[in-house]
């Protein structure tokens, strides 16, 4: 029987610029589409990194040029545009695979708002570099006049740095939910969702952060109540050890082996560290519950028990 599984697609699966990104979905679109043909219920989510980046450098050039003419472009909005191409690009190509394969499914993007806390730590610490590369009096005018963050980038220049906070709600929970009961494969909380934030009444305000889509995608499998969460990136397995002479693959997790590894300091953060602690936190989120790490191309084998790091109970 199939299951209810949120897949959390790695920037690997999506290329570093437009052409690239053609041809990476046409790729993913045949692993996903194997899941379907299994009897999978799918809901995609994805990151963002490089296509924001390009988006935001873009509107950075802009306001340069004619500051007169351009205002500077929201971040919340920057994730919403690239939300918008990604997912017409991944829902396209997905359409066209299912089709080939003479299954008749609908695709459909959902432009996502995912809630964060205005109180979270982490504004009072913005670590996630963005954008262009700026030098050191481009820096200290957008200091001075917007009143950004920012960072010396390891000798390459000045980088803006925002919050990343931790995801609280997904807001367009229900719609998503209703898609997926009506037999559509659904792409949402793409970026890790447009952070927002609730104000008086019920406005929502964007926010300058950006989400962990891995973190997103935990709380999207959470509320859908799905049975698995995998998460795809650019190795087969998880690792301990890592690069070292006795570095060992690691076939199954249980979330307290997890936490003491993660004590040992033996994921990277901002790589394999926030897929460990997101599949932790959904395979304890509720019986039954699991969690994949893999390759994209391995999903298939790895929820069929054949590869992949298992994270459960």
């Amino acid at each position: 029987m199939g299951k209810r599984i949120v897949i959390a697609l790695g920037g690997n699966a999506l290329g570093a610029n437009l052409p690239e990104q053609m041809i990476a979905v046409k790729q993913t679109a045949k692993a996903i589409a194997d899941l379907i043909q299994d009897g999978h219920q799918v809901i995609i989510a994805h990151g963002n990194g490089p296509q924001v980046g390009m988006i935001q450098q873009a509107m950075a050039l802009l306001t340069r040029a004619e500051p007169e003419k351009y205002i500077p472009c929201p971040l919340s909005v920057c994730v919403a545009m690239s939300q918008g191409y990604i997912g017409y690009d991944l829902q396209n190509a997905l359409r066209e695979e299912l089709l080939d394969r003479d299954v008749k499914r609908g695709v459909a993007t959902v432009l996502t708002q995912v809630e964060v806390d205005p109180a979270d730590p982490a504004f009072a610490r913005p670590t996630k570099p963005i954008g262009a590369f700026l030098t050191r009096e481009e820096a200290d005018r957008l200091v001075a006049e917007r009143g950004y963050d920012v960072v010396e980038d390891a000798g390459r220049g000045w980088r803006r740095v925002v919050a990343s906070p931790r995801p609280v709600s997904i807001i367009e929970i229900e719609s998503i939910r209703d898609m997926v009961e009506a037999g559509l494969v659904v792409v949402a909380c793409g970026g890790g969702g447009i952070p927002v934030y609730r104000t008086q009444g019920h406005h929502l305000k964007g926010a300058a952060a950006v989400i962990d889509k891995d973190f997103a995608a935990c709380v999207l499998a959470r509320q859908l109540e799905a049975d698995a969460l995998v998460i795809l990136t650019a190795v087969e397995k998880v690792a301990v050890n890592f690069g070292k002479p006795d570095q060992k693959w690691l076939d199954t997790l249980t979330p307290d082996q997890a936490r003491e590894y993660i004590a040992q300091g033996q994921f990277a953060p901002g790589s394999m560290l926030p897929k460990v602690e997101a599949a932790v936190e959904f395979a304890e989120s509720g019986p039954g519950r699991t969690a994949l790490i893999t390759l994209l191309e391995r999903a298939r084998d790895g929820l069929r028990g054949r590869t992949g790091t298992l994270i459960s109970r």
